[in-house]
């Protein structure tokens, strides 16, 4: 009975081993697929999720599959991160572990580029130890309450970001703090200041400012997103900003019997 049940656990550690094996093989010829198809320099980090993955690949149906693309050079843009959460996808395990090209079906694919504080300081010239935060309605409401634009209390918490910063204007140094909102249209990211105060919460000059809603005021191209997918959605999200959207029913690459490239 001992020598049984060691049998059966060396059995088993040895297709578990054999399984994740078999997803790593397959998640790296995914992630060159995808290196071609997106365009990027380097390969993506591709993870099939799910246990046992051979038990997926014989259907050749997978629940969840993440794509991760870090520092990537878009434009002016120096360190863009690609994200992208696929549901539902359908591959056949002929192009997963052979040695054919692999065709891809996707259900649904959440994807989103997010854009670091550092780029968005090279783009506000003369502005020094920059960051950028989020805010919630209790913040929105106390900025109204000491005097800001009522119409923010319409504004959704999640499309509004706490921007700060150093500044020097005619030779006196600042410290603002803008509430903006966090705009997109046409893939394109915008940040529209709708209050500027000093750091400690008191107003600035006028003329002061003016000038600080100039400079803080940016239109971001981040590139397209991965599979299609059509931003809808900005956010500040862990002190970046993140575009996100949505596709569905989407093909990449060729599926035996289509015909159709993504």
């Amino acid at each position: 009975m001992k020598r049984l049940i060691v049998a059966v656990l060396v059995l088993a550690g040895v297709l578990v081993a054999a399984d994740y094996a078999a997803a790593a093989a397959a998640e790296s010829v995914v992630s060159r697929e995808l290196r071609d198809r997106l365009g990027l320099a380097d390969d993506p980090s591709v993870r099939i999720n799910g246990f046992p993955f051979l038990t997926q690949a014989v259907s050749g149906e997978y629940r969840s599959v993440e794509v991760r693309a870090d520092r990537l050079q878009v434009g002016d843009l120096h360190n863009v991160q690609l994200r992208a959460d696929l549901r539902d996808v359908e591959a056949p395990l002929s192009g997963l572990l052979g040695g054919g090209t692999p065709g891809l079906r996707v259900t649904t694919a959440e994807g989103a580029a997010r854009v670091g504080a550092d780029d968005l300081q090279r783009m506000l010239p003369g502005v020094e130890r920059f960051s950028l935060g989020n805010v919630d309605a209790n913040a929105i409401a106390d900025v109204v309450d000491e005097g800001g634009d009522p119409t923010m209390r319409q504004l959704d918490p999640d499309s509004v970001a706490r921007l700060s910063g150093t500044v020097t204007i005619a030779g006196e140094e600042y410290q603002p703090v803008v509430l903006a909102e966090l705009q997109v249209a046409d893939g394109v990211m915008r940040i529209v200041p709708r209050d500027v105060r000093g750091s400690d919460g008191d107003p600035l000059p006028d003329a002061i400012t003016e000038l600080v809603r100039q400079t803080f005021a940016l239109r971001i191209d981040p590139g397209g997103l991965p599979f299609g997918v059509v931003p809808t959605k900005l956010q500040a999200r862990d002190g970046t900003l993140e575009i996100s959207g949505e596709a569905r029913d989407v093909v990449v690459g060729a599926l035996p019997g289509s015909g159709a490239t993504g």
